[in-house]
């Protein structure tokens, strides 16, 4: 297992159009995905492109959101999650599955179209970590 490129920083907003705007607005951003529901993770995703990387803003899709309870104690949103590629999903899942690291749930389809899990936080120095599965080795 080795770290692979960090592809996003997950944002939690409770309003995607407003963050949009901010991020267009104040930040300068040029290009931002138009936003989609990501019904079997209960959110709401678009992207913001960087220079290096995206932004991943996340609302929630309904009261059962599973980030609903980051916004109760962040009202404004904030940092959710860092993702990390990776070439082999399940590679990389045996491993911190050998290293007794919590996966959040099975392995499922991301906002990316490619394999992710998500790694409890308090086994990653205090960050949600998702892991991913590179698109270009997805495709």
């Amino acid at each position: 297992m080795k770290l692979g490129r960090l592809n996003h920083v997950g944002v939690a907003t409770p309003s995607i159009e407003n963050s949009i705007a901010h991020y267009r607005d104040t930040m300068g951003a040029e290009v931002v995905t138009a936003p989609f529901d990501l019904p079997a993770q209960g959110v709401k995703v678009c992207f913001v492109d960087t220079p290096n990387s995206q932004i991943e803003l996340i609302e929630p899709l309904g009261a059962d959101s599973p980030i609903v309870k980051f916004l109760e104690k962040n009202p404004l949103g904030g940092q959710h999650h860092l993702c990390f590629e990776v070439t082999d999903i399940e590679e990389a899942r045996a491993y911190f599955e050998g290293k007794g690291k919590r996966i959040l749930g099975p392995t499922r389809i991301g906002a990316h179209g490619t394999p992710i899990f998500f790694l409890h936080p308090k086994d990653m120095e205090g960050v949600l970590t998702e892991i991913m599965e590179s698109p270009k080795q997805a495709h």
